[in-house]
């Protein structure tokens, strides 16, 4: 009896031992194998901008088609310059007669002009001494009536005359010799800034009239003709920008804290698998978001993500907005 029951559990254990085996190279067999980079999923972006012109005006030229590759500060259109071109010639030449204005308060009088006005008042003083002279010979007639009262008066008078003409000759004199008030030079001086204003806001709007473009990219789109009128809330041009191209891609949380800001990573696309580029994180949004529809995650389509933006170093015209990409992020192990 004894001898059939160790056998029994002989044969019992022996079974135990076969399945844990069998579980062990199962849970081997299923486990997923160990990586070494991250794998995301998601879409190019490059940044697009309509161009309009910072002015009202018919078009007159436009430069490029769709597709066309420009350069940072590129004329691309133009509206007609002559109303703009004629109010910049307007204010230069009120400008130019207000700074001849400040040039001349400035100097002062010149020495002729002060020669001029001494000589007047040397004028008016003889004119008073031969008025006074007259004065006194017919105050001493009329005492003996040999003259009338009349010429007495006439003589009174012309003398009074004299008199104050020499005194508004040596107030003039001396304000010559002075120069202009300090509040009229003021007064010049800040309607001459005010002139320079207005010619420095029609010269920015008859540069107005070029569109430029304000960085490099390709021209997606023409949306107007030449002689349609134009205003600054009409696009001519839709660029899309290449001088920053980033994918937008998302990443699960439990994932979040192998991922760090600059980390370095190759990107793919389905278009040329074989050709990585580099680049790097460059976000990572600190809230949490559900995961978009264009994310092709086959386990995590109902959980919460987090979006990064990865910047590519060097990127190329085979990259176009939003072309799905694949982005291996390497852990180092």
């Amino acid at each position: 009896m004894v001898t059939i029951k160790s056998g029994r559990w002989r044969g019992v254990g022996l079974g135990l031992v076969l399945v844990a085996g069998i579980g062990v190279g199962a849970y081997e067999f299923l486990r997923p194998p160990a990586t070494d980079h991250l794998t995301l999923y998601g879409n190019i972006d490059i940044r697009q901008v309509d161009l309009a012109f910072n002015g009202a005006g018919r078009l007159q030229e436009l430069r490029k088609e769709e597709g066309d590759p420009v350069k940072a500060g590129e004329l691309l259109a133009r509206i007609e310059p002559d109303t703009y071109q004629d109010l910049l010639s307007l204010s230069k030449a009120r400008l130019e007669a207000q700074q001849a204005l400040v040039s001349k308060l400035l100097a002062g009088s010149r020495p002729e002009e002060i020669t001029r006005d001494r000589a007047e008042v040397e004028a008016d003083r003889a004119t008073v001494a031969d008025a006074e002279a007259l004065f006194n010979r017919n105050k001493e007639l009329v005492k003996g009536g040999a003259i009338s009262r009349q010429l007495y008066d006439d003589a009174k008078t012309a003398l009074d005359g004299a008199r104050a003409r020499l005194q508004a000759a040596e107030q003039t004199a001396s304000l010559t010799v002075e120069g202009p008030r300090q509040e009229d030079i003021d007064q010049a001086k800040a309607q001459l800034r005010a002139d320079q204003a207005t010619f420095d806001l029609a010269r920015r709007r008859l540069e107005d009239t070029e569109l430029k473009a304000p960085a490099d990219g390709v021209v997606l789109s023409r949306i107007v003709e030449v002689g349609a009128m134009m205003s600054p809330s009409n696009p001519v041009y839709t660029v899309a920008l290449t001088d920053k191209v980033w994918v937008r891609t998302y990443i699960p949380e439990t994932d979040l804290g192998r991922v760090k800001w600059g980390m370095t990573v190759k990107v793919s696309s389905d278009t040329d698998p074989g050709h990585l580029y580099d680049g790097w994180v460059g976000f990572i949004s600190p809230t949490a978001e559900f995961t978009p529809k264009t994310v092709e995650t086959p386990e995590l389509r109902t959980q919460l993500v987090y979006r990064l933006r990865v910047l590519i170093r060097d990127p190329d015209d085979r990259l176009r907005q939003g072309m799905p990409v694949t982005v291996r992020v390497p852990l180092g192990g």
